[in-house]
């Protein structure tokens, strides 16, 4: 396992990179015992991913809830990001409570702009499933949705945990 350090002042973040990520629950540090956290996934990514990463959460006594995106760059908009709020209400899911984003870069931008703005800012880890999102929307700390009358005009900068397995890369479009 390699641990970087995104070195921002008080927007410092560390980054993880190993193979077989989804099977170590210290990967999703700082999630511990009897926290609650919200998984973010999409249609794609949920048949082939989520039940490992919330097996793993569940084992180490973490409660999880889920909210399984549809794909498309369309869907990262304020309607959608709605439903994101409407499913950590529903819960419910206090100020103490983590998003876990696991995709490419329309789940880890709806999923970081859902953790920057609910309850005024919640922890926020995101896995990257693409090249993409593993190089440009996971790190830096911008997030954003769009407008129907234009892209990323609505943005938040967050703080932020990665992590990713790299060996799943080269192999398929998701790396966990």
């Amino acid at each position: 396992m390699e641990r970087i350090t995104v070195t921002l002042g008080e927007r410092s973040y560390p980054i993880t990179i190993a193979a077989g990520l989804f099977h170590d629950p210290a990967s999703f540090m700082p999630v511990k015992a009897g926290d609650q956290v919200m998984l973010v996934t999409n249609q794609t990514l949920a048949p082939l991913y989520l039940d490992s990463v919330r097996s793993v959460l569940e084992q180490a006594g973490v409660r999880v809830d889920q909210v399984i995106l549809p794909d498309g760059e369309q869907y990262k908009s304020l309607s959608v990001l709605n439903d994101v709020f409407s499913a950590l209400l529903e819960k419910p899911h206090g100020r103490d409570t983590t998003l876990i984003a696991l995709g490419g870069g329309v789940v880890g931008d709806l999923t970081g702009f859902a953790a920057a703005s609910y309850q005024r800012g919640v922890r926020f880890i995101q896995v990257p499933t693409t090249l993409l999102s593993q190089v440009d929307s996971s790190v830096g700390g911008k997030t954003a949705v769009n407008h129907p009358l234009g892209k990323k005009h609505d943005r938040r900068v967050l703080s932020t945990r990665f992590g990713c397995g790299r060996s799943r890369l080269p192999a398929h479009p998701a790396c966990p």
